[in-house]
This record gives structure tokens, sequence and C-alpha cells, in this order.
């Protein structure tokens, strides 16, 4: 018996293969592709923020706040840097020493007895050297202050100024020794209160 075997092409068969530009052929993207757009993306907003964040902590409102670069989103032409608000900086006051105040003593009653002395009765007249806007509308300054002149020696008061100008005090009495005995006074001492 003959084995009948179908003849043998004059060529071998190709093997099939679609174009990859064909209208036919599906193609996935490639991972570089996908990994460009992302960062393309990323560098968007960052840009965006870094501008956002610079114009924000613009120091000098004068200066006009950074470009916007390419690839970040155009300025809302409604909204400008010149339009947010900046607060006002807090006031600064000057902490009073004693030598930024001057004190004389006003005297208000004196009676005297002969030689057994004078009864005297004083009350503080107190100066700023400085603006008087320099200190603190809110705060209560009190001056300690010192007279001299009593028979019984030195006697500490106190004075409390307010709203830059007010004055609040107690008068003083004294006994001197003489009719001629000087009373004198001094500050010694000035304590910030009442912020």
């Amino acid at each position: 018996m003959t084995d009948s075997l179908p003849p043998m092409p004059d060529h071998q068969p190709q093997p099939t293969t679609l174009a990859l530009d064909s209208p036919t052929s599906t193609r996935r993207p490639r991972n570089w592709v996908v990994i460009g757009a992302a960062a393309a993306v990323i560098a968007a907003i960052i840009g965006t923020g870094i501008v956002v964040v610079q114009a924000v902590n613009n120091d000098d409102s004068n200066k006009p706040a950074a470009a916007a670069t390419e690839s970040s989103a155009p300025a809302d032409p409604a909204t400008t840097v010149d339009d947010v608000p900046v607060p006002d900086p807090e006031p600064v006051f000057a902490e009073p020493a004693v030598g930024d105040f001057t004190i004389e003593l006003r005297t208000t009653s004196r009676q005297c007895f002969g030689s057994a002395g004078c009864s005297v009765t004083v009350e503080p007249e107190l100066s700023y050297v400085g603006i008087s806007d320099d200190l603190d509308p809110d705060a209560v300054y009190e001056i300690t202050y010192e007279i001299k002149g009593d028979e019984s020696g030195p006697i500490l008061e106190t004075a409390e100024l307010s709203d830059q100008t007010t004055l609040n005090y107690t008068e003083t009495s004294l006994s001197t020794k003489s009719a001629g005995t000087k009373v004198s006074v001094k500050i010694t001492d000035i304590v910030t209160t009442g912020l």
C-alpha cells in the first residue's frame, strides 16, 4: 500500500502579524507614558502651590507675586495679591523706666505750731518725659515714690497712671520738725500691671 501524503507546498507559510499602526490593532499605553503624565500633573500642582505660598508669605505688599510658570494654572484675574487684607502690625509700646518721669510735690495744706513743727499735706505732680502715646493705653503703671522730710522718716506712696494720662493717688499727710524743713520726693520704682 502506498501512503499518500498531500503534496508539500513550495514555500513555508509566514506567521501572521498585525501592524501596530493599523486601525484594527489594539495597543496598550506603555508604562513610561503613564509615569510621564503623572509626573507632569504633580509638577503642575507643586508649581501652583509654590506660587500661592509665595504670594501669601510676601513680606513687601508692593512687590508683585511670583510669576506663574508654564505648568501652573492661570491666575484668576478677579483676585490679586493686593486684594488680600494685610493685618495691621501690633503696636509696640515703651516700657517706662524711673528716669522717664519727673515728680514734684504740691502742698495742699500747711499748719505750723511754732517750735512744735508743722502738719503738711502734699500730693504728687507727675510728668512723663517722653510722648504719652509711647505708653500702652491698656496698661496701668504703678509708680512708687519716696517722700522725705517727715519727723518719723521717709514715707513710701504709690500712684497709678492709666489711660496714658490719668493719675490716681492719695494725698500724703506728714509732720515736719519745723517750718523750715525741706520736703523732697523721688520715684523709686515703676511696675506695669493691667495687661
